[in-house]
């Protein structure tokens, strides 16, 4: 892949981020690739919710240091070292936490240690506390003083699991989840999905994920966005399998970043919508295309078009060659009209914005199609 194609991968396409967390960070990583990202955090990160209990329970700890540390999230334990650094504690409690021993329940919660200065002992492949439950009962816990830093749903069953093997536990909240900044941004990102004014959604947290579907479900709008999805029409991509759950669980086709981080995240977007990538594409008589939300790829051009036009070509693209009735496309595209003269009008100005590319045919009496020659 060139230079200028890897540039170019995501130009004409809509990313919805739904997370709060580090978004700014995958928003630039996707909008050098050519992408217009939107923000629509389904839930908002509480902050300063416990902070007295936190610092109480960190002066413990540094007065009585822990034989392990639980991290489960990356952003909790960089929240529990920030607010540390904030009340003159950090360098008391790096000595305290010298010989501790360090368990991450994930990929992102182990950067957050080794970011820190420790050195994680093991991290959980599932990214789930009940891995990290397992292996910490092989263990000898009677006595044993451990460090719990939960994650924003709240309690997680570690804390009664390794109580009841005799270990002193001692819970760290360092945030919790809270409502969306903005419900109506969650609304407006699913009737994107929905109506394909958006390419791809991004999940990073569980919890943000199972929000966004109870938000699809709201309004009327999951069964058209598992449609899309199944087609490959729209992308559902969640760092890791315990954030993709949500969305499986309620049949949604979801694809996960091989390597649960934010960077895989984008790769995984990236390598998507690029050549040679998963998103549908149709080979016809003007080379291959694939659409996107703002335009369509035809032999390895972008071509932007209007909603409207967007919109009727999408029509065409899913029918996969198959000749169109101008009611068909008109109820499959409301925004090319709602009449026959409308959706004649829709497909002239389309063919005006293809520049040349003769690849919308009109099958007299019938309708029009894509002049499909196999698909790709």
């Amino acid at each position: 892949m060139s230079s200028r194609t890897l540039d170019m991968a995501l130009a004409g396409c809509t990313v919805v981020v739904a997370a709060d967390r580090r978004a700014g960070d995958l928003a630039n990583a996707l909008e050098r690739r050519g992408a217009k990202v939107y923000r629509a955090p389904a839930l908002s990160i509480v902050r300063g919710a416990d902070d007295d209990a936190l610092l109480q329970r960190t002066r413990e700890l540094i007065a009585h240091p822990p034989d392990v540390v639980v991290v489960t999230t990356g952003v909790g334990f960089r929240g529990w070292m920030d607010a540390a650094y904030e009340h003159d504690l950090a360098e008391d409690l790096s000595a305290a936490l010298s010989r501790t021993q360090f368990i991450a329940r994930g990929p992102k919660a182990h950067g957050a240690i080794q970011q820190a200065g420790f050195v994680a002992d093991w991290v959980a492949e599932s990214e789930t506390a009940a891995e990290v439950g397992e292996y910490l009962l092989t263990t000898r816990l009677e006595g044993r003083r451990i460090a719990v830093q939960h994650h924003g749903s709240g309690a997680d069953g570690l804390d009664a699991l390794l109580a009841s093997a005799g270990a002193d536990v001692v819970a760290l909240t360092v945030y919790r989840w809270g409502p969306p900044p903005d419900a109506a941004v969650v609304a407006r990102s699913v009737a994107q999905a929905a109506t394909g004014e958006a390419d791809a959604v991004l999940f990073t947290s569980a919890p943000g994920a199972s929000e966004w579907v109870r938000s699809a479900e709201h309004h009327g709008a999951l069964t058209t966005i598992r449609e899309r999805a199944a087609r490959g029409r729209l992308l559902l991509a969640a760092v890791g399998p315990i954030t993709a759950s949500p969305l499986e669980t309620a049949g949604l086709r979801a694809t996960q970043a091989d390597r649960g981080r934010l960077g895989s995240l984008a790769r995984c977007v990236i390598a998507f919508f690029g050549e040679g990538g998963a998103a549908p594409s149709l080979v016809t008589s003007a080379g291959e295309m694939s659409m996107r939300s703002g335009g369509v790829v035809i032999g390895g051009e972008f071509l932007p078009l209007s909603r409207t036009a967007a919109s009727a070509l999408g029509a065409l693209f899913d029918a996969g060659g198959r000749v169109l009735s101008r009611d068909e496309i008109a109820a499959s595209a409301p925004r090319a009209g709602g009449n026959a003269h409308a959706v004649e009008m829709a497909v002239a100005r389309l063919r005006e914005a293809l520049r040349g590319f003769e690849v919308v045919q009109t099958v007299v009496k019938r309708g029009y199609r894509l002049a499909v020659e196999e698909s790709a």
